[in-house]
């Protein structure tokens, strides 16, 4: 890959990233508290010294080629990734000069539909491009967004939505405007989305450029009129602004009141990304919702789907529609119930009825349709291959729904799983008996019972839907934001997330939410990988005192010393530019912004 200028005089392993780092976090919490008190003047400023950078474009180089792994998709130019030797001049390349290439127009299936999403994959240099005006932009509009946005958004996901529904649901039946924007990402108006960023001159000629680049489809090259891309580092973001307001707006129309001296409070409106829900009392106001919020996205160039808006009740059937609505992947419905399980009001009276969100059944059919192929596919595999397979599905689609009430639905999937895994055994050997295929491919595991597991890997076993803990996670606090620099809040946030696994939040607590080799805290969306402190053909133990958690690129780092023999076995200390150990990371931070 061609990036143009002189060759950089130094090496992408011996960069010292921990003050890199720091230099460009610091730049963006300045950002993010000028931001918050309406500055916009120090604002540009700021952005403007951080695009330009070599500490941002050097982080944004390592975002794209090293962090972002697994998700190496070659653009226009063909090039899927990049070596170590030419990341420091891409880095060196980066500038806002206001061009960019088309993007390169790939079809993925849309779950639950048999249409096909489109993406567009930038070029590496747009992506890396893309992520540095990313760095200047995030903290601003942190600052500014709506406390009841969750998607794609640092330190936010689909269980703070969720809990958030269930924070607003669980002492009142609702009505619920149940809403969807039709192709959001493909109908945004290009004039409209600029005016609404208000970036500085660079950034917005740069922002205009992506916008305008067209897509390539084959060998056609497309204009575009209309959209953001998604598949861009910068495309999340982009939709976020360009739906920043919707909350405010409700709010505006509809504002708390007071009637007979009972307070009427405004409508919850959740929204991620694209998907919103909004929750009142009133049938009235939440139809009008609808109209209001229809007007309000037409400025945008955008429209809601009728076929998946729609009005309904969380507790009875209204003209027509069912109780409850999806959303996220998990049905939320108020059920009528006894006294003795019934929600209390705030005053302590009786509901009659229990609020209960499942997974939906449009995502449990999903799920197990998904595990149906894999099993077909892996018909004539063996075992081993078929758990390795089948493990990251059944554990990424438990650990999802592990925050709602899914215990019976978890009990009913293990029990179809395994008549499907025992119909897989019963086509490998039709002429063996029950007993003979039970005893080949399952074993029984003390506390455990029947586990699916290969006899020549007795220690690789199936993992089962109903062995998944049910947790209730706290919801992230509205104002909340990693740009603010409470690491006290976000690194212990971090170590009880229900998608953290367990040895993860152990060893999270341990190094109190910092990487044992940089001595950085853990960020929202950093990579974190498990490392043998002595390695395991060293004679390392399979044990937590050998254990550390570090980011991903420090691991690399780890790993490519010790093979050239620079570093012993034994558990590590950050080293300095100067050759000279810094303390450990275990040790009491002296304060500050990150670890001394």
């Amino acid at each position: 890959m061609s990036t143009g200028g002189p060759r950089p005089m130094y090496e992408w392993e011996t960069l010292p990233w921990r003050t890199l780092e720091r230099s460009v976090f610091k730049l963006q919490k300045r950002i993010y508290r000028a931001s918050r008190r309406g500055d916009r003047k120090t604002v540009r400023r700021l952005q403007r010294l951080l695009a330009t950078s070599r500490a941002a474009k050097l982080l944004a180089v390592r975002r794209v080629t090293q962090d972002n792994r697994g998700k190496a998709t070659a653009g226009v130019d063909g090039v899927k990734s990049l070596p170590a030797s030419g990341r420091p001049a891409l880095a060196e390349s980066l500038s806002l000069r206001g061009k960019a290439d088309p993007v390169r127009r790939v079809y993925i299936p849309k779950p639950g539909t048999d249409e096909l999403r489109p993406l567009g994959i930038p070029t590496l240099r747009d992506r890396a491009l893309q992520t540095l005006v990313r760095f200047a932009l995030e903290p601003e509009w942190e600052a500014r967004f709506e406390p009841n946005s969750y998607g794609f958004r640092p330190g936010r996901s689909c269980w703070d939505a969720i809990q958030a529904i269930f924070l607003a649901c669980k002492q009142k039946a609702k009505f619920a405007l149940d809403a969807d924007i039709a192709k959001c990402f493909d109908r945004i108006d290009h004039a409209a989305l600029l005016r609404k960023v208000d970036a500085g001159p660079a950034v917005s000629r740069q922002l205009k450029a992506w916008l305008r680049a067209g897509y390539l489809d084959g060998a056609t090259l497309f204009p575009t009129e209309q959209g953001t891309p998604q598949g861009g580092a910068i495309s999340p973001l982009l939709a976020n602004i360009a739906l920043h307001g919707l909350e405010e707006l409700v709010h505006e129309h509809f504002p708390k009141r007071r009637v007979n001296g009972t307070v009427f409070p405004p409508p919850t409106v959740i929204r991620y990304a694209d998907d919103f829900v909004v929750l009142h009392d009133d049938e009235r106001v939440v139809r009008e919702c609808r109209e209001v919020i229809a007007g309000w996205l037409r400025g945008m160039g955008l429209e809601l789907k009728p076929s998946k808006t729609r009005v309904c009740h969380t507790l009875r059937a209204l003209e027509g529609e069912p109780a409850g609505f999806d959303f996220l992947g998990v049905t939320v419905r108020h059920f009528p119930c006894g006294k003795t399980t019934s929600a209390r009001n705030p005053h302590g009276r009786v509901l009659g009825y229990i609020l209960l969100i499942k997974p939906s059944r449009t995502a449990i059919q999903r799920h197990m349709d998904r595990l149906r192929e894999i099993i077909a596919q892996y018909r004539h595999a063996s075992q081993f291959l078929l758990i390795r397979a089948l493990n990251p599905v059944i554990r990424g689609w438990c650990n999802y729904h592990s925050i709602v009430v899914s215990a019976k639905v978890f009990n009913r999937a293990g029990h179809v799983l395994f008549r499907m895994l025992y119909a897989w055994a019963r086509y490998r050997h039709p002429n063996k008996g029950k007993v003979w295929v039970a005893t080949r491919y399952w074993r029984i595991k003390p506390g455990e019972g029947w586990t699916f597991r290969d006899p020549g890997k007795p220690e690789f076993t199936l993992y089962k839907h109903e062995s998944t803990r049910i947790v209730r996670p706290v919801k992230v606090q509205g104002g909340r934001s990693p740009f603010d620099g409470d690491w006290a809040y976000w690194s212990g946030r971090q170590g009880r997330y229900p998608g953290v696994p367990p040895w993860v939040a152990i060893l999270l607590r341990k190094q109190r939410g910092r990487c044992a080799w940089c001595g950085h805290y853990f960020r929202s969306g950093d990579v974190m990988e498990t490392d043998h402190i002595i390695p395991k053909s060293g004679g390392g133990a399979e044990a937590f005192p050998n254990l550390q958690l570090l980011h991903g690129h420090c691991h690399d780092r780890k790993t490519a010393l010790q093979g050239r023999g620079v570093i012993d076995k034994h558990p590590i200390l950050e080293e300095r530019n100067d050759g000279k150990p810094s303390r450990s990371v275990l040790e009491p931070s002296r304060g500050g912004d990150t670890p001394a």
